[in-house]
């Protein structure tokens, strides 16, 4: 925690850390801000987890978090499974101010027949071969998770946060890059934009991680939503 103004907390994408919001946290500091931008369990400097956990186990520990550190009326800035975990959070009563997502996820999408016929010869080789059916199927990002965090990552895909969505009332700024393929804005954007009242959509340029590659576009306009009336 870093500052002495009003507090914003970041919440890091999967794989990822705090330190990823590098050019966010300067930003808003040399603003007069507070910055908090934590490792999630499981992530960059905390500790692994000895249990898989859910997009709910992540956000009571963030609500814990806030609750410890005296932040529980901050301004949110989330980027991927950081939005999963800010809609989770949000979604109950709480005392946070105005929340900002980039690239968010958070919707369980219809499989398609090639990811189904993936999914039955996984099972099949899994029953006589496990080690090679890890080694060789699924997503290289889920391959190279340890066990516990395999079994975290299904509980967390596996959960469509439309619900969720519908729930969160604080101001909420959505933003996406026109190049993001992994959460295009014509699906999460558009959804989560229709879901979430008075919420406001951005699509600028970039990718999955428009606040890395573009920090000026994404910092000038988080920083004028979170500083308007």
């Amino acid at each position: 925690m870093q500052g002495e103004g009003f507090p914003v907390l970041f919440l890091h994408g999967y794989m990822s850390s705090g330190d990823s919001f590098y050019y966010q946290t300067k930003f808003f500091l040399e603003r007069g801000f507070k910055v908090i931008a934590p490792d999630f369990p499981g992530f960059g400097r905390s500790a692994p987890l000895d249990c898989p956990w859910s997009v709910g186990d992540y956000a009571e520990w963030t609500a814990n978090l806030a609750k410890t550190l005296g932040i529980g009326s901050a301004h949110i800035i989330a980027h991927s499974f950081g939005g999963r975990v800010a809609l989770k959070l949000l979604s109950q009563p709480n005392t946070f101010s105005k929340l900002v997502i980039v690239g968010g996820a958070g919707l369980v999408k219809p499989r398609s027949h090639r990811y189904m016929r993936r999914v039955k010869a996984y099972r099949a080789v899994k029953k006589f071969a496990p080690r090679f059916a890890e080694r060789h199927f699924g997503s290289e990002e889920y391959r190279a998770l340890p066990p516990v965090m395999r079994q975290s990552y299904k509980l967390i895909v596996n959960e469509d946060l439309r619900g969720c969505a519908a729930l969160v009332k604080n101001k909420t700024l959505l933003v996406y890059g026109r190049r993001d393929a992994v959460t295009p804005a014509s699906e999460e954007g558009q959804i989560f934009h229709s879901l979430i009242a008075g919420s406001r959509l951005a699509v600028e340029e970039g990718g999955h991680f428009l606040f890395c590659d573009r920090p000026e576009i994404f910092n000038d306009i988080s920083y004028r939503f979170l500083t308007e009336d």
